[in-house]
C-alpha cells in the first residue's frame, strides 16, 4: 500500500482481499492529502461502500439463477409458472457471466422470442399454429428482472439490465360475459341434454354416442359455483369440506390469489350443489375429487373448453364467470365496496376494472334526465 507521483499527479496502489487496486487521485495536492484519500478508499471498500465494477457480475448466471429458484420455492405460493421460465433463462445463459447479461442481448431475446411457434397440428387439412404472444414474453422478463434484483441484494450484480429494456405491447382479450341462454345451454350439455342443437337426428346420436361416457357434472358445479360467489378456479378446485359450513351459510376460500383468506356467503343455488355433493362425498377431503387420482382436481381447462364449445359460447374463459359475476352483482345494485371484499381485492381499484354498466343500465342514465 503506497502512495506516489508521476507527472505531477499523485496516484496509489494497495491490495485489499487479495485484489489489486491502483487510482489516480486527482484532487490530490500533496502526498498528505493523497494518503488520506487512500486510507478513506480502503475503509470505505471493506465496508462494502464502494460501487466497484470488479466486484460484481464476475460470477455465473447460473449461480443468481439458482438464487432465485430457492427464493420463489421459499417465498412464493405458486413457482408453477416462474420456476420453468428461469430454468429456461438457465439453459440459454446459465454459462454466460452475469455482466455478458447486457440490455442488448435481452432486446435479441425479446425479439427471437414473440411470435415464436411452440405447437402446431393438423386439423381437416388445416395446419393449426400457437405463437409465443407478448403477454407471455413480458412475464417472462418479469422473472428475469426478479433475477438480477436479488442478484443486486446479493452484491452479485451491480444493475438489473431488464429496467433498459422496454416491455411489449399488449392487446388486451376483450372481457366476456356469459348470458342467461348460454349459461342454459352450458347447463344442458354438461347434464347430457343435447335438445337445444340444431342438427339432424343423426347428428345428435353421434353426438350422443361421443359424449355419453363423459362426465362433465363437476365441471358445471364448478362453473356455476364461480358464477355465484366471484371465486377464481383455484379457490373452487381447492375447496375442502372443512371450508364449507352450512350452519352459517358461509364458504372459506384457501390459498387465494394474493395470500389472504376470504369468507365467501353462499346463495341457495351454491348451497343446494354442495349439499348434494356432500351426501355422497364419502371419504373425500375436496368438495371437488378426481375420481381417478383420489384428490383435487389439478384443472378443468380442456373439459371446460369442449363444454363451452358444444354449448355454442364462443372466446370464453373460465375466469369470466368471474368477470361475469361481478357485471350481475353490479346490475343488481351492489356496492362496488362489498363486491371489493366479495372479490377478494386488495385495492378497489382492482375491483373498479371487474365493473361493467350494462346497456340498460347507460339508456336508463340517459333517459332518465329527461325529468330535467
Amino acid at each position: 500500500m503506497r502512495v506516489y507521483e508521476k507527472n505531477n499527479h499523485w496516484y496509489f496502489e494497495m491490495m485489499v482481499r487479495k485484489k489489486r487496486y491502483c487510482r489516480a487521485i486527482p484532487e490530490a495536492t500533496s502526498e498528505r492529502e493523497a494518503i488520506t484519500y487512500m486510507q478513506a478508499f480502503r475503509t470505505d471498500l471493506l465496508r462494502g461502500r464502494l460501487d466497484l465494477i470488479e466486484d460484481y457480475g464476475t460470477d455465473k448466471f447460473e449461480i443468481i439463477v439458482d438464487d432465485y429458484i430457492k427464493y420463489a420455492q421459499t417465498n412464493l405460493k405458486s413457482t408453477d409458472t416462474v420456476i420453468p421460465i428461469a430454468k429456461n433463462f438457465n439453459t440459454l445463459w446459465g454459462k454466460k457471466l452475469i455482466n455478458d447479461i447486457t440490455p442488448k442481448l435481452i432486446e435479441k431475446y425479446k425479439a427471437d422470442r414473440n411470435g415464436q411457434v411452440y405447437h402446431q397440428k393438423k386439423v381437416d387439412d388445416k395446419i393449426i399454429t400457437k405463437r409465443i404472444c407478448p403477454a407471455t414474453v413480458n412475464r417472462e422478463l418479469g422473472v428475469l428482472s426478479k433475477i438480477f434484483s436479488i442478484a443486486i441484494d446479493n452484491k452479485k450484480a451491480k444493475e438489473n439490465p431488464v429496467t433498459k429494456v422496454e416491455k411489449l405491447k399488449v392487446t388486451n382479450k376483450l372481457e366476456r360475459h356469459l348470458t342467461a341462454e348460454e349459461q342454459e345451454r352450458f347447463i344442458k350439455f354438461c347434464n347430457h341434454d343435447y335438445s337445444y342443437m340444431n342438427v339432424t337426428s343423426d347428428e345428435l346420436e353421434k353426438i350422443t354416442n361421443r359424449y355419453r361416457n363423459y362426465s362433465y357434472d363437476h365441471v358445471r358445479d364448478i362453473a356455476l359455483i364461480s358464477l355465484n360467489t366471484g371465486m377464481r378456479l383455484n379457490e373452487v378446485l381447492n375447496l375442502t369440506w372443512e371450508c364449507v359450513d352450512f350452519s352459517t351459510g358461509w364458504l372459506c376460500a384457501l390459498n387465494t390469489k394474493n395470500g389472504l383468506k376470504n369468507d365467501v356467503p353462499m346463495n341457495n343455488t351454491v348451497k343446494n350443489i354442495l349439499l348434494e355433493r356432500y351426501y355422497i362425498r364419502e371419504e373425500n377431503t375436496f368438495v371437488f375429487t378426481n375420481p381417478e387420482t383420489g384428490t383435487r382436481y389439478g384443472n378443468i381447462h380442456k373439459a371446460f373448453t369442449t363444454a363451452c364449445k358444444m354449448a355454442n359460447i364462443p372466446n370464453f374463459r373460465f375466469h369470466d364467470t368471474r368477470h361475469t359475476f361481478a357485471s350481475r352483482a353490479i346490475e343488481k345494485n351492489t356496492p362496488v365496496p362489498v363486491l371489493k371484499e366479495i372479490l377478494n381485492h386488495k385495492n378497489i381499484k382492482t375491483t373498479m376494472r371487474y365493473v361493467h354498466n350494462t346497456s340498460e343500465q347507460k339508456i336508463n342514465a340517459v333517459n332518465n334526465l329527461d325529468n330535467y
